[in-house]
C-alpha cells in the first residue's frame, strides 16, 4: 500500500510532567490534546509502522496527557498506548520484518508516537500477532489491561492465598482478574462506589463487593479482612480509601500500587505496622514486568488471545468514536461507566 506523508493525530498540548495534579478525570481534551496534521513517522531498526485499526483511551493515557503519568510528554506528538493494526512497514530487523502485513496488537509506549493517529509506531517487541478469531476490539485494548491481568493474578496465585483484594472493582482490569479468580476457586474482595455495581461483580465470580460509600464501610471491611485473610491488595486508587483496606489487612500483606486515580494524599495510618506485622507497600508497571519475565511474556499473550477467541473474555465497549470527532465527544463518553471508549481513525 501506499504510506501518506502526512496524518491526522490527537497531538499532547503539554510538555515533560505538569507541576500540579488535576485529577483522574479528563473534563476537556484541549487543555491537553489537539487535533492536527502531522508527518508520518519513518521504523526505526527495531521499529514497525501500523495502520491503526482501532485504539484504546485507557485511564493511563487520561493521565500521562494531563502531565500525570511515569512517563514525560514530548510537545506535539501524537498520544495514545495501545491499539490494533496492520503493519505497513518496518525496520531492518529481521523480527520487525516478520510483522510486515500482519494485524497486530501494539502498545507504543517505548516510541513516545501513540495510537490516536492514522498511523503508529511502536517496536517490534511491543508487538503481538494475532490470530483471525480476536476481534478488534478486543485487540486494541489486549496490552494494557489482559496483559495486566495476567501478570498480577501470577502475583496473587504466587502468594498462595486464596483471598485478595482489589480497589475499582468495576474497571475493565479488575473484571478480567475476577474471572481468571472465578476459574480457580479465589475470593476476590472488590470496592466500588456504587450499589448498582454490586450484583454484575458478584455475577462474575466476585467473592465480596463492598460500596466504600455507605455508611458502615469500615465495619464491613475490616469483618471480611478477619474472616478471609488476604495478604495481597491490587490498588489502582491510593488515597484514603486504600489507607483504610491496607490497614485493616493482616499481617505480611503487601499493597501493589499501579495507578492513583485519587489524587488526594495517601497515608500509611500505622507506620509501625510495616515493621512489626511485616507488611510492605510497592509498585506495579506492565512495562517493567516484562522486561523481567520474558520467559512469561509469549505463554501470558497466547492466553490472552485465547480467552478473547473462546469468549471467556470480552471487552465491554461504551463507544467507537471518529478521530475527526473525538475531541468533542471523548470526555461526555468517558464519564459513562463500566466500558472502554476507542477511538477509529
Amino acid at each position: 500500500m501506499t504510506i501518506p506523508s502526512e496524518m491526522q493525530a490527537l497531538l499532547l498540548v503539554g510538555d515533560g510532567y505538569a507541576r500540579e495534579p488535576s485529577g483522574s478525570v479528563l473534563e476537556a481534551m484541549e487543555p491537553y490534546v489537539r487535533s492536527g496534521v502531522i508527518g508520518v513517522p519513518v521504523p526505526g531498526a527495531t521499529q514497525v509502522l501500523i495502520k491503526v485499526s482501532l485504539a484504546s483511551i485507557n485511564p493511563s493515557d487520561v493521565m500521562f496527557v494531563k502531565g500525570l503519568y511515569g512517563q514525560p510528554r514530548v510537545q506535539g506528538q501524537p498520544a495514545g498506548f495501545e491499539g490494533v493494526g496492520t503493519v505497513v512497514a518496518a525496520g531492518e530487523d529481521s523480527y520487525a520484518q516478520s510483522l510486515v502485513g500482519r494485524r497486530i496488537a501494539f502498545a507504543t509506549g517505548l516510541t513516545n508516537w501513540g495510537a490516536w493517529a492514522d498511523y503508529a509506531l511502536a517496536e517490534a517487541l511491543a508487538c503481538i500477532p494475532l490470530i483471525d478469531s480476536v476481534r478488534d476490539e478486543d485487540a486494541a485494548a489486549m496490552i494494557v489491561n489482559p496483559l495486566t491481568a495476567i501478570a498480577m493474578y501470577s502475583i496473587v496465585k504466587d502468594e498462595g492465598h486464596k483471598a485478595f483484594v482489589m480497589t475499582a472493582g468495576a474497571s475493565q482490569l479488575c473484571k478480567l482478574i475476577i474471572g481468571l479468580a472465578e476459574e480457580d476457586g479465589y475470593h476476590p474482595i472488590v470496592t466500588v462506589r456504587r450499589d448498582d455495581q454490586i450484583a454484575p461483580l458478584k455475577e462474575l465470580g466476585a467473592a465480596h463487593v463492598l460500596n466504600e460509600k455507605a455508611p458502615d464501610f469500615a465495619r464491613t471491611l475490616r469483618e471480611v479482612m478477619r474472616v478471609e485473610q488476604p495478604r495481597i491488595f491490587l490498588d489502582a486508587v491510593t488515597g484514603p480509601l486504600a489507607s483504610l483496606v491496607f490497614d485493616a489487612m493482616p499481617k505480611r500483606s503487601r499493597w501493589i500500587i499501579y495507578g492513583r486515580l485519587d489524587p488526594s494524599d495517601t497515608l500509611i495510618r500505622e507506620p509501625g505496622q510495616l515493621i512489626f506485622q511485616q507488611k510492605q507497600v510497592e509498585g506495579f508497571w506492565l512495562t517493567d514486568w516484562m522486561r523481567k519475565h520474558k520467559d512469561r511474556r509469549g505463554p501470558a499473550a497466547l492466553e490472552v488471545q485465547r480467552r478473547f477467541s473462546s469468549g471467556s473474555w470480552s471487552t465491554d465497549v461504551t463507544a467507537v468514536v471518529p478521530l475527526d470527532h473525538a475531541m468533542e465527544r471523548i470526555p461526555a463518553e468517558l464519564a459513562k461507566p463500566n466500558g472502554k471508549v476507542f477511538i477509529r481513525p
